[in-house]
């Protein structure tokens, strides 16, 4: 942790003392870049580091889906499972994309190449069904987009 440490402290320069717990989510962050998954004692010396609650820290590590609580492969795929998803077909998707990766949502597939999450909103109403996969939308999906999509990633 001490290369994640000087890390922390360069970032801690530029946040004032008085709003130090705001740094919760970007020291996050920072450590599952550079872990690429996040544990409970990360969040636990996120907090001691901090001086603020561990609560917080798990709190934050717990609610966003980008935080990776266990290891991940290299294209996550995030499967949006709102209710505007859900009516548009969602479920078909998942079983798709699970029949197609060859693993159920929350798997990794044996290379280490796709990791399948269901996720509870991916705020992308209009144009459901949505999924992510890494940093990048893909919306009003179908069976031939995502079989597109993958073929993309190969």
């Amino acid at each position: 942790m001490s290369c994640l440490t000087h890390k922390f402290d360069e970032l801690r320069k530029i946040y004032p003392e008085e709003i130090k717990s705001s740094m919760v989510l970007p020291l996050l962050q920072l450590t599952l870049k550079e872990k690429g998954h996040l544990t409970e004692s990360d969040a636990v010396f996120i907090a001691d580091y901090l001086e603020v609650p561990s609560m917080q820290v798990k709190e934050a590590l717990t609610w966003y889906t980008m935080l990776y609580r266990a290891p991940v492969g290299r294209h996550v795929v995030k499967v949006c499972r709102s209710i505007a998803c859900s009516l548009c077909g969602e479920e078909r998707l998942i079983a798709h994309l699970a029949n197609k990766l060859g693993i159920k949502p929350g798997g990794t597939t044996p290379d280490g190449r796709f990791t399948l999450l269901e996720v509870e909103c991916l705020a992308s109403c209009g144009t459901a069904p949505a999924m992510q996969v890494n940093d990048t939308y893909h919306e009003q999906l179908t069976e031939e987009k995502i079989d597109r999509i993958l073929e993309e990633l190969s």
